[in-house]
C-alpha cells in the first residue's frame, strides 16, 4: 500500500515538473545566455521551485479528488431534482462566491485602488470601498455569466451567438468608457477565470450537459468560462463610468 502511494506521488511529481519545465528552460536561457549572469540567491530559487512543483501536484490532485467531482455531483442532483429555480440560483451563487474569493481578483482590485488614489482619481478615504466595489461588480457579473451559460445549456443555444453579441457590446462600451478603467476591465476578464472559479464552473457545465438528454458534454458542457471572462469587462466598464 505504501509502495503504491509512493509510486503514485513520484509519478505526479514528475508530471508537475514536466509541466513547469518549459518555464524553467526559458528563464534559464535568458539568465545564462542573454543576460550572462548567475542566478541570484540560487538556493532560495531551487527551494522555491521545489515548493512550486509540490504545490502544483497537490493542487491538481485536489481538483481531481474534490472540486471536479463535487461540481458534477451537485449539478447532477439539482438537475434530477427538477427545479429550475434552484439550479439557476446555485449557478449564480457559485459564480458569485468563487469569484469574490478569487485571490487574483483581490490582488488586482487592491492594485487598481492604489493606483487610482495615486492618480487622484479617487480620494484615499474611499480606497478600500472602491476595491471592494470592484470585486463585488466582477463577482456579480461572473454569477450572472454562469447563470446565462447554464440557461444556454438547458436551451441548447449555440455558444457563438452569445459570445459574438457580448464582444460587440464590449467594443462599443470601450469607445465610451473612461480610459482609466478600460485596462482594468479587460484584465478582470482574465483574473476571474483562475484557480477557484474554473474547476467548479467547468465541472458544473459538464455535469449538467451529461444529465440533460440530447446534450453532448463536450459540445455543450464547456463554454461557461467564456461567459465568465466576457461579462466582467462589460460590468467593470459600467462601474468605471459611474465611479469616475
Amino acid at each position: 500500500m505504501i509502495q503504491k502511494l509512493a509510486h503514485r506521488i513520484i509519478i505526479k511529481l514528475k508530471a508537475s515538473f514536466y509541466d513547469l519545465l518549459p518555464i524553467i528552460l526559458v528563464v534559464s536561457f535568458f539568465q545564462i545566455f542573454v543576460l550572462q549572469q548567475a542566478f541570484p540567491n540560487l538556493k532560495e530559487i531551487l527551494a522555491g521551485l521545489i515548493f512550486v512543483v509540490l504545490g502544483l501536484m497537490l493542487f491538481v490532485e485536489g481538483l481531481e479528488l474534490g472540486l471536479f467531482p463535487i461540481g458534477e455531483s451537485l449539478s447532477y442532483a439539482l438537475a434530477k431534482k427538477g427545479s429550475l429555480f434552484w439550479l439557476l440560483s446555485f449557478s449564480f451563487l457559485l459564480g458569485f462566491s468563487t469569484t469574490l474569493a478569487e485571490p487574483a481578483l483581490i490582488a488586482v482590485a487592491k492594485e487598481a485602488a492604489d493606483i487610482a488614489v495615486e492618480s487622484d482619481l479617487i480620494i484615499d478615504e474611499i480606497q478600500s470601498r472602491y476595491a471592494f466595489g470592484l470585486r463585488l461588480t466582477v463577482a456579480f457579473s461572473v454569477g450572472l455569466a454562469i447563470l446565462v451559460g447554464i440557461w444556454r445549456i438547458i436551451k441548447g443555444w449555440p455558444v457563438y451567438y452569445l459570445i459574438i453579441g457580448g464582444y460587440i457590446i464590449v467594443v462599443i462600451m470601450t469607445l465610451f468608457a473612461p480610459k482609466e478603467i478600460i485596462g482594468i476591465a479587460y484584465d478582470t476578464g482574465g483574473v476571474t477565470t483562475s484557480t477557484i472559479t474554473v474547476p467548479l464552473v467547468t465541472a458544473l457545465g459538464v455535469g449538467l450537459a451529461t444529465v440533460i438528454e440530447g446534450r453532448n458534454p463536450l459540445a455543450d458542457g464547456f463554454g461557461l468560462i467564456a461567459f465568465a471572462s466576457l461579462l466582467p469587462m462589460i460590468f467593470v466598464m459600467a462601474y468605471g463610468m459611474l465611479i469616475f
